[in-house]
């Protein structure tokens, strides 16, 4: 029988191998057994008793390079060490871990570095876990300090009446909260519209004095958050499970204060866990004390809401020892990055294309473009000022936002050169082909582009008239052109009007003259015979 070949003693130098290979020349476990011809096992053995030791690096530190000092620091504490020692404090430990670049290894060199004899570092790692269990069981993440910004609207609301009309609206109630100090904030609207969705998010970051790396929402805020006169989309667009993509108001949002929009998971709460407990304890410790006040409007509440969130970021965090406002002065605060000069302007995008008369039509209002866009496709920016039209990311046209509906705003750069019309539009051929109608046809749209500054401004009307012809008829929109004529009723809205409410089909008979009344006065026909 063959022998069985004897293992090889290991010797220091062995072990020195085995860390050098691995932390100078970065060799897998596999490739350092394979290069000394020792088991896997073997090896896995001396990088776990060097790391307890708390050398796992290369070159060693002065002072435990030497032969005895490095074989009496792998053998001589095996396995958990005394009860005895002393724990660090484990909640400093936490708040410390929060920082910027804190790894739980620097952690526990500063802790050997006070009690060398302490726990070692995989009992250093297990102990604080225990820590973080305890004083938060659904504890999953690790939320560094700056990194994130966390929103959410309250599930509760609190009604206001309006003191005019006994009208009662409920409030919803925003919240945000930082994700390393819990530091919260609450506001009360009365929409969780996209315009009230943005401003919650900007006085936010006003109240936290910066700006994170992320803010985190719900995916499915869709079902809550709609935009003024956007009824189909949402702070996020697409609550998609791995791409969600957000509004365009939103980026905007985030790109103005070079920060990112992390939505969550669809159906995933844990995914943002630290603003589903803050508005948890916004309910009971805020709303539930103002559930028997009466409000009269929304700025009262908000003043009411403000003094309870000073308490309630005041008050010690009771498994912590210290306040949600100490630890955001402390380690978040300094993280976060510096807010832009200006607040973020609310604006809405829509899409819109360029008619025959080279405007768009922006919310019942039409604002020029350059003649050469016609037929094409243009992105539109509003904000309560202005009106933006983007063709290819390009900007291409700026309007006053008109305050009223209709009317047209119109640049007259904007105009082709000579009165050139997109395909032969000239007013002259819109009278022609009204005309092959009817003579008050004709007229009226005659009349819609002489009333206009600019005769372009009446194509669009004066089109819409011509194409009333294929639901009614030639004959009924003649008479009904007539009649809008005849009652100074000159416009699209009118004509097609009468011809839904059919006025067109009623004759208006002439009203009969009444006989004179008799009278002494009246000398009558009689008298000058």
């Amino acid at each position: 029988m063959p022998r069985r070949k004897q293992a090889r003693r290991m010797t220091v130098q062995d072990i020195r191998s085995i860390l050098r290979l691995t932390h100078q020349q970065g060799l897998s476990i596999r490739e350092v057994g394979l290069r000394l011809k020792l088991s896997k096992t073997t090896v896995a053995t001396y990088l776990y008793r060097a790391r307890e030791a708390g050398l796992n690096c290369w070159p060693l530190p002065p002072g435990r390079d030497d032969d005895a000092t490095l074989e009496r620091a792998l053998f001589q504490q095996v396995g958990r060490p005394p009860r005895a020692h002393e724990e660090p404090d484990w909640a400093k430990v936490s708040t410390e871990f929060k920082r910027k670049g804190v790894t739980l290894v620097l952690l526990w060199q500063e802790y050997r570095a006070v009690y060398p004899d302490g726990y070692g570092y995989t009992w250093f790692c297990e102990q604080f876990r225990a820590f973080e269990n305890r004083t938060s069981p659904s504890f999953r993440n690790r939320h560094e300090a700056g990194a994130v910004m966390q929103t959410d609207y309250a599930g509760h609301t609190i009604p206001v009446t309006d003191p005019v009309t006994g009208a009662v609206r409920q409030a919803q109630i925003f919240v945000a909260v930082l994700g390393a100090s819990s530091y919260t904030f609450a506001w009360a609207s009365l929409t969780q519209s996209l315009p009230d969705w943005i401003e919650g998010q900007v006085r936010a970051l006003k109240f936290f004095r910066g700006v994170p790396k992320a803010i985190v929402c719900d995916s499915e805020a869709s079902n809550a958050i709609r935009p003024r006169e956007m009824p189909n989309k949402a702070a996020v667009a697409k609550p998609l499970w791995f791409e969600p993509s957000i509004t365009q108001t939103f980026a905007d949002m985030a790109a103005h204060y070079d920060t990112t929009v992390l939505p969550t998971r669809p159906r995933k709460p844990r995914d943002k866990g630290k603003v589903e407990g803050a508005v948890l304890i916004v309910e009971r410790w805020i709303l539930a004390r103002l559930r028997n006040m009466q409000f009269f409007s929304i700025e009262a509440l908000n003043a009411n809401i403000a003094e309870l969130l000073t308490d309630l970021n005041d008050r010690p965090m009771r498994r912590i020892g210290r306040s949600r406002r100490d630890l955001f002065e402390e380690i978040e605060r300094p993280a976060l990055r510096d807010l832009p000069p200006e607040p973020f302007e609310y604006a809405e995008w829509k899409n819109a294309k360029v008619h025959a008369d080279y405007h768009v039509d922006v919310l019942h209002s039409f604002y020029s473009v350059p003649h050469r866009l016609i037929g094409q496709k243009v992105d539109i920016r509003l904000t309560n000022r202005m009106v933006e039209i983007f063709h290819n990311h390009e900007r291409i046209a700026v309007h006053t936002r008109r305050g009223t509906r209709g009317g047209h705003s119109t640049v007259k750069e904007h105009m082709p050169k000579a009165h050139q019309r997109h395909g032969g539009m000239t007013p002259e051929y819109l009278i022609m082909r009204a005309g092959r109608v009817g003579y008050h046809v004709a007229v009226l749209v005659e009349r819609l582009m002489r009333d206009r500054p600019h005769p372009e401004q009446g194509y669009r009307s004066s089109l819409g008239i011509l194409s009333l012809e294929r639901r009614f008829g030639r004959e009924r929109l003649e008479v009904a052109c007539d009649r809008a004529l005849t009652h100074n009723t000159v416009s699209y809205a009118s004509v097609k009007s009468i011809l839904v409410t059919g006025l067109d089909k009623s004759v208006t008979e002439p009203a009969p003259i009444p006989p004179t009344p008799r009278h002494d006065n009246i000398r009558g026909a009689a008298y000058y015979q």
